[in-house]
């Protein structure tokens, strides 16, 4: 509109209310995210242990069909502690690799074609920013994750009786607590990758190479040093200590748990401190 014909009005409409505003970058991440037809199949890929977990409670239950396939119901594996610990480690490993997927798609793409002056230029946050960015991964994990284990929970409830339920509350709480720090562990992780490595491919690879290598170097301290020290760089087996103390179930592991809590807490510090580092309206480039 030409400046001369002072036909201009401020904007007059409703407003988004402040403590939604990062929602917006949620919405429009999931509208880009949903266009890859692989991250769909991928999606139903991670739904398919879930469905078979369901499937062995409802026939370990079925005393007709246990009694035609000749299975002895003490031969079953138990639905306790046990039984939810594997799905959770199953489940963890899924969340592993579609954060892999999904976390260089989110910060990257911003730093690369330099948006984030575009959204601080506007009354929004960095906190709101990253906030926006990291419910993308939890509520796209929390689909694979503690929502479908819940679901076991309820399913094992409803076949064995509520009395059940309100005896094993805390396997309920185990499964939530356990994977949601998994995966906030996970997202902060991957949007501290993403925001510094600003090849996508590279920061994928490298998502799984902190694992991997951790995994590989933590083995390697352990048998040269002959301690169990190095079990603490490698962040699958102390988020499966913290996963098996909150299901009650012993997983053989000498890790304290206490030595797990606290290598978490200081791994999302860390990656908090790489995105503020990052996640700024401008950069300085030498």
């Amino acid at each position: 509109m030409a400046v001369y014909k002072r036909n201009y009005k401020g904007y007059a409409g409703p407003l988004t209310a402040r403590w939604s505003r990062f929602l917006i970058l949620t919405r429009y991440s999931y509208a880009r995210l949903f266009q890859s037809q692989f991250l769909l199949i991928f999606l139903m890929v991670c739904l398919i242990p879930p469905i078979c977990f369901a499937a062995f409670i409802y026939l370990s239950h079925n005393l007709k069909f246990l009694a035609l396939m000749r299975i002895p119901t003490d031969q079953l594996l138990a639905i306790s502690g046990r039984f939810f610990y594997y799905y959770c480690t199953v489940q963890g490993v899924l969340a592993y690799v579609l954060t892999a997927l999904v976390a260089p798609n989110l910060v990257s793409p911003d730093l690369v074609n330099g948006a984030l002056p575009l959204y601080f230029c506007r009354p929004f946050s960095r906190t709101q920013y990253v906030a926006g960015k990291l419910g993308v991964l939890l509520a796209i994990l929390s689909l694979i994750t503690w929502v479908p284990g819940l679901l076991l929970f309820l399913i094992e409830s409803s076949v064995t009786g509520w009395d059940w339920a309100f005896d094993n509350l805390w396997l309920a709480w185990g499964i939530f607590a356990g994977l949601l720090i998994w995966i906030l562990v996970l997202s902060l992780i991957g949007l501290a990758l993403s925001a510094w490595v600003k090849w996508k491919i590279a920061a994928g690879a490298l998502l799984l190479g902190v694992f991997f290598a951790g995994a590989g170097f933590g083995s390697a301290i352990d048998s040269v040093m002959r301690t169990n020290v190095g079990a603490l760089i490698n962040l699958a087996q102390v988020a499966q200590t913290l996963q098996a103390d909150l299901l009650r179930y012993d997983s053989g592991t000498d890790m304290p748990v206490s030595s797990a809590w606290l290598v978490l807490g200081i791994t999302c510090a860390m990656s908090l401190a790489l995105l503020a580092r990052r996640v700024r309206a401008f950069e300085v480039v030498k």
